[in-house]
Order: C-alpha cells, then structure tokens, then sequence
C-alpha cells in the first residue's frame, strides 16, 4: 500500500520537531476511526471473491468471514488448531493463500503494518514467515532490550505496507516513541493455541 511521505518540520538546529500532544491525539483517533471502520465491516472476503475458496494440490477449503469473539468456544479452538494445520495439509500452499489474504485486508483497512507473535522454538513457522518477507519487528523484545529478549520466548515479526510504519516497526527503534505512542494502524495476528502458534501450513510455500 503505497502512500504519500510527509516530512517532519525541523527545528532550528535541523533536529526533527517532535509531535504536540494535540497532533498525537489527534492522529490516536484517525487510527482509532480506522481501526472501528474496519472492525464494523460484517463481510471482509466480500471484497475478494477469489479468496472464499481453496483449491490447489488436492486440497479444498472454503473460507467465511466473521468476528471470532461472536464465535462458541468450540469453535474458536477449532479454529486456532486449523492455523495450525494438519501435517497432511501442509506443503500445499494453504498458509501462503491465508498469509496474503489477511495482508489484503490489512492494505484494503489502511492498516500500515501486520504483525504476529512466534514462539523462538518454532523454527518451522520463523522460517514460513522469513520466506514471506516478515522480519524481526523493533518492537521485538529481542530488539527492545536484549536482556529482556533472552526471558522472553517468543519473537515479534512484521510486513509494513507504507514509510512510516517501516520507520517504526522495522528499523532501529527511538526509545522516544514508546512514550509517545506510534500512531500507525496496525493489523496484529496471534495464532497460539496450547503455547503453540500456527505456521498456517505451508513452510516450503
């Protein structure tokens, strides 16, 4: 999703100005609008009728649209045992189709970035999202801090669609903008089940 760059204004001294608290306000609520926007919209697959079907390599999977927190119980663990996909499922593509689905609706909702959460043990699922040009987010505890990143178990990667969500989430990160705030949509994905996240399938995709 391609935008427009604007260009901070400079101090006197050629330092970049940092934001007033009215222009960090007010661009929480542009993404806080955005992210309502996208939240209200009943039929996201709408929008792309070639993704309400799978069927590629003797697999078929058909796909419909709705907010997992109306969802039973049930329903919702099978879900979440289905990003895992069953090993009979994998290599076939399936992982790659959804990854590119949820990146399409992410650019369609103006989102600036996706970003999920990786158990480090998970070598498979690192490697699945690395082929999809995911890289090791800044915001990462890893990147954050490297004591704290060694407690943690898990990584943070993310794709980012426009300049200011990459400034942000890809490059080296200014302890400053954890006190201010981003002010980017974001679109996160967590798909763990039984301390497990999901490789969505398709690791040689």
């Amino acid at each position: 999703m391609a935008t427009a760059e604007k260009k901070r204004p400079r101090g006197s001294g050629g330092e970049e100005k940092r934001p007033s608290r009215k222009e960090i306000l007010g661009r929480k609520n542009a993404v806080g609008e955005l992210i309502k926007k996208a939240v209200a919209m009943k039929d996201h697959l709408a929008q792309f009728p070639g993704f309400h079907k799978f069927e590629r390599n003797g697999l078929l999977v058909y796909l419909e649209s709705g907010h997992g927190n109306q969802l039973p119980l049930l329903t919702r663990k099978y879900i979440q045992n289905l990003l895992k996909v069953e090993p009979s499922a994998q290599g076939k593509g399936l992982g790659k189709f959804l990854m590119e689905l949820i990146e399409l609706i992410a650019c369609k909702s103006q989102m600036g970035a996706v970003m999920l959460t990786v158990q480090k043990a998970n070598n498979l699922a690192m490697a699945f999202y690395m082929k999809l040009r995911y890289v090791i987010s800044s915001t990462s505890p890893s990147r954050v801090d490297p004591l704290i990143g060694l407690e943690k178990n898990y990584k943070i990667l993310c794709k980012t669609f426009e300049s200011e969500a990459k400034s942000k989430f890809e490059l080296k990160m200014d302890p400053g903008l954890r006190a201010i705030g981003f002010g980017v949509e974001v679109l996160h994905i967590s798909a763990r089940s039984n301390g497990a996240d999901g490789v969505l399938g398709d690791e040689t995709a």
